[in-house]
């Protein structure tokens, strides 16, 4: 039998085979993964003896993205709230309510992820992206009980599962991860990290530039701030998963056919619908943003992400950020905390009493 006919047998094979929980020790086997899914590992993590050895500079990284909600001083935003225009509170309520809904998953997601993982250094990362998101799951509680009331709270967290331009743009993302908690397949595996690719990079992308636009007009720095510190948690877990999907794929090639990246292309083009319906639904009487500009931006950051993932781009002429001032907030990202609509540093002002009422 050919080397190609056993392979696309094989393939055929494992297409199907639902995947167990990676056991928690295996002393028999290699403390080095033979592979990320589906291999064999002691279950022993050495930094220094990994499979993908630039892997740890990634671990590293996020490890020094640390922060917390509640060092964010808010006493500015609980003033300008009110201050803002009834379509800029609507706005900032809707918005904070996508990201939630969105976030809320990735948490568990990152984690079952993991579970099925048996390389541990992916285990390891993974778990350092599920605590981040738990943090900006946290965040978004926090910034909403300095502004509003309870009762507008909870209808803010309850627009995610009522509200149906919500509900239509997110189904395709519950039904690709409620397939992958029900059937974890190799399959079932690459396409939740191509939604969480999506989520991680285009998804949340009209909701900050929503309140990087309040921000360059000083209005509710404390809440951009928070969002800048979230953004940038989010590029590097964009990064991670695209590496971790291209490696995925390479180990099994039986997954890399044309079917599946038209699969691929499909929900990119898909997702950009949405995010686009979205954008001119939520931003439509928000005074600062093109919303021309803002499709050919998540136009721009669908084929960034495509890259990631390896593939090519599907909307020509939307290679550069068109729109140029986000820049100041997004592509700029270091070591260093800033105010960005200054662009000084300053180190986090910490709050002492709860979202800084003290400070009023």
């Amino acid at each position: 039998m050919s080397k190609n006919r056993k392979l696309k047998e094989a393939g055929n094979t494992n297409m199907t085979v639902v995947l167990k929980k990676a056991r928690t020790l295996e002393p028999k086997n290699p403390n080095k993964s033979t592979g990320i899914f589906g291999g064999k590992s002691s279950g022993i993590l050495n930094w220094n003896d990994i499979a993908y050895p630039h892997w740890y500079q990634i671990y590293k990284k996020l490890l020094g993205n640390y922060w917390q909600a509640d060092e964010i001083n808010m006493s500015s935003d609980i003033r300008q709230f009110p201050e803002l225009t009834k379509d800029e509170q609507d706005a900032y309520l809707k918005i904070i309510g996508l990201l939630s809904t969105l976030d809320a998953p990735q948490t568990r997601t990152a984690l079952l992820l993991s579970l099925y993982a048996t390389d541990p250094s992916v285990q390891s990362i993974m778990a350092v992206i599920s605590q981040q998101e738990a943090v900006h799951n946290e965040s978004y509680s926090y910034v909403l009980s300095s502004v509003v009331s309870l009762d507008e709270q909870n209808k803010s967290f309850e627009l995610g599962r009522t509200d149906p331009v919500l509900l239509k743009r997110n189904e395709r993302i519950i039904k690709v991860y409620n397939e992958f908690a029900e059937n974890p397949t190799i399959k079932n595996i690459l396409k939740v990290m191509v939604y969480t690719s999506l989520l991680e990079g285009m998804f949340f992308y009209s909701g900050f530039a929503f309140f990087y636009n309040l921000a360059r007009n000083n209005k509710m720095v404390g809440t951009s701030t928070m969002i800048s510190y979230i953004n940038r948690d989010e590029l590097e877990h964009g990064r991670y998963i695209g590496e971790l999907f291209r490696a995925t794929l390479a180990e099994n090639p039986e997954y890399n056919t044309e079917a599946f990246n038209e699969w691929v292309y499909d929900a990119f083009r898909h997702s950009v619908e949405q995010e686009i319906n979205w954008s001119r639904y939520v931003l439509a009487h928000v005074d600062g943003i093109d919303l021309d500009e803002m499709e050919g931006y998540i136009k721009y950051r669908a084929n960034k992400m495509l890259r990631m993932l390896g593939l090519s781009e599907i909307y020509d002429g939307y290679f550069d950020n068109p729109m140029k001032w986000i820049r100041a907030y997004v592509d700029n990202f270091d070591g260093t905390k800033t105010d960005f609509f200054e662009q000084k540093s300053r180190a986090y002002t910490k709050v002492s009493d709860l979202n800084g009422f003290d400070d009023l």
